[in-house]
Formats: C-alpha cells, structure tokens, sequence
C-alpha cells in the first residue's frame, strides 16, 4: 500500500532535518555565530544572515507544550480525508522554548487539547525509509 498523502520532500537545506526524522531523531539547524536555532532550516541565519549554521541533535525524548493550534473538519489536501477532524498544532520545545515545530496531535479528542497541554514527539514511519514527526498527548 503506498502512503496517500503528500511526502515532504528533502532538499539541500533540509536534508539533515528530514534524515534525521527518518531515525525518529529530531535535529535543528542552529546558527555557529548567533547561536539562534531556526526552524524550518533555511540556507542562513534568520537572526544574523550568517551561512555559518550546523545542526544540533535533540534526541528522540523531545517535549513540547501546545503554543497554537487549530481544529480543520475539512481536509485541505488529497488524502487526509480518513483523518477528520485533524488537530494542527504549533509545539514550543520544552528544551528549546524559541523554537516551535507544526505538526499533528494525534491520538487525542480534538475538545482535549488545549494551550499549555504538554505533548511527546513520535515518529510515524509513512514508507520503508521515511519518518514524519508528530505529536501526542504527554499521560500523566
């Protein structure tokens, strides 16, 4: 069966986020002389315009809390019709408050989330060697 949805594509700037993923790890692109993280990656600093960035791993125990997000009872592209409704959030890393990461709640009632709520980054495998970062609800 061949995964519905839209594939992120990897390209030069991104390559080392989405590589990353794919071994359920998440890394961010920081920049050497400001020391400011970016996310999405871009090809240079967003803070200081310096092409001096590398990237820093996080780990796969990433924490976030729900800094926005918004409820879609519509699917807005092919192949996300199966999962209605869909919570699209706006994670604020625990580790890295500045930083914060859109993804999808999942496995959690849509009147459950709110502001605040602490999430848990997961991995879902969509093909043999591609992984897509998402969120679920942190259980006491």
């Amino acid at each position: 069966m061949t995964y519905p949805k839209p594939i992120p594509l990897k390209d030069q700037i991104n390559q080392a986020y989405w590589d990353a993923a794919d071994q359920h790890t998440l890394v961010l692109q920081k920049c050497n002389d400001c020391q400011a993280y970016a996310q999405p990656p871009g090809p240079t600093c967003a803070t200081c315009g310096s092409v001096n960035v590398g990237w820093e791993e996080m780990g796969n125990d990433v924490k976030a809390s729900v800094y926005s997000y918004v409820i879609s009872y519509r699917p807005f592209l092919p192949g996300f019709q199966d999962d209605l409704p869909t919570v699209i959030v706006l994670a604020q890393l625990d580790d890295v408050p500045e930083v914060k990461i859109m993804g999808n709640i999942l496995n959690c009632d849509e009147k459950a989330v709110q502001i605040g709520m602490p999430i848990q980054m997961t991995w879902i495998d969509i093909t043999e060697d591609r992984a897509l970062p998402q969120w679920v609800p942190v259980m006491n």
